[in-house]
């Protein structure tokens, strides 16, 4: 059926076969047509994208000697996303240190991690050629960050930061890792969707402020996981509560219990909250994350605890 003819069925006329004689048709008539046009075409439509979008899709690939990889993401940022996934990394090492943990930053246009974990410099290159983490506070790390002057920008369209998280993804040399702890840009835009579906991802932990205007985009951050078929843990109530250094009153910044509210609704636990405290933030801007430098404050406590459930949510990984 062409599109003139598309235009007439809509406005109530159908052409009858044989000599292009029309006949107008009820309003219910009309209704009807347009239904069952309009399913049978989306229906089409569907499963076009499905073969195309099948066609497009990169096979999974294990990043070597990584066991399980654990990403951080949000839906918007400044919500303390690279904060959760520096000092989840740090305590997973702490709760047990047995395991050898990895710190990937695929936040290309404003990479933390070098910052917060104190690290500075070039990375040197294997004989195989491929690059070496930088090591601090016994967590292995790689950052566009080490590639790029600090103060300079990365003005790149979207083709040049695919081709560079290709390199962060394939391009390291890891050693053999437990656990890989990738923090993630804000958003669900192609590096979200190129991490996801370039490696196997053993689960997602969605960072959020309790303020409903995170919340929003930390939902359809969990949801585009999903799509992607990506487990998601549970989500980390960020900046929960502040309390008064001086009084000991505690104020919620940005309403109360938000992040719990949305794990009822997404059928998702809460692994933990972080309270808003000036000693996370001070540890975090002098590079000495709060779980390595004061592991006996009640701040790091709860960062210890959230990265037990996390371990206790993780599938067994691969032989």
């Amino acid at each position: 059926m062409g599109s003139w003819q598309r235009i007439l069925l809509l406005s109530g006329v159908m052409l009858r076969g044989g000599g292009g004689a029309t006949a107008l048709l009820g309003g219910s008539q009309a209704l009807v047509c347009r239904r069952q046009l309009s399913g049978a075409e989306s229906e089409t439509l569907k499963q076009r994208r499905t073969q195309m979008m099948s066609r497009g899709l990169p096979k999974q690939k294990p990043i070597e000697g990584v066991k399980q990889v654990i990403v951080v993401a949000s839906g918007k940022g400044g919500v303390g996303k690279s904060t959760t996934a520096v000092n989840l990394a740090l305590a997973l090492a702490a709760n047990d240190s047995s395991k050898t943990i990895g710190l990937l930053d695929v936040d290309v246009y404003g990479p933390s991690i070098p910052k917060m974990m104190n690290l500075k410099g070039n990375p040197e290159l294997s004989q195989s050629n491929l690059m070496r983490p930088l090591l601090n506070y016994g967590i292995a790390c790689m950052s566009m960050g080490f590639l790029v002057e600090e103060t300079v920008p990365v003005v790149w369209r979207g083709l040049m930061v695919m081709s560079a998280i290709e390199k962060l993804l394939r391009q390291v040399d890891w050693g053999q890792l437990d656990y890989l702890v990738v923090d993630m840009p804000p958003g669900t835009g192609d590096v979200q969707l190129s991490v996801s579906q370039n490696i196997p991802i053993s689960g997602a932990v969605i960072v959020s402020t309790p303020q409903d205007i995170a919340l929003m985009d930390a939902h359809k951050g969990a949801e585009m996981f999903r799509k992607v078929h990506v487990p998601v843990l549970g989500l980390v109530q960020n900046m929960s509560v502040f309390q008064c250094p001086k009084c000991k009153h505690q104020t919620h910044i940005f309403g109360a219990d938000g992040a719990r509210k949305l794990a009822q609704t997404l059928d998702l636990d809460v692994l933990g909250d972080i309270p808003l405290h000036i000693n996370i933030r001070e540890a975090s801007d002098t590079g000495h994350p709060i779980v390595f430098s004061q592991p006996e404050s009640d701040e790091a406590k709860a960062y210890l605890r959230i990265a037990v459930e996390v371990v206790r949510r993780l599938p067994p990984p691969p032989e």
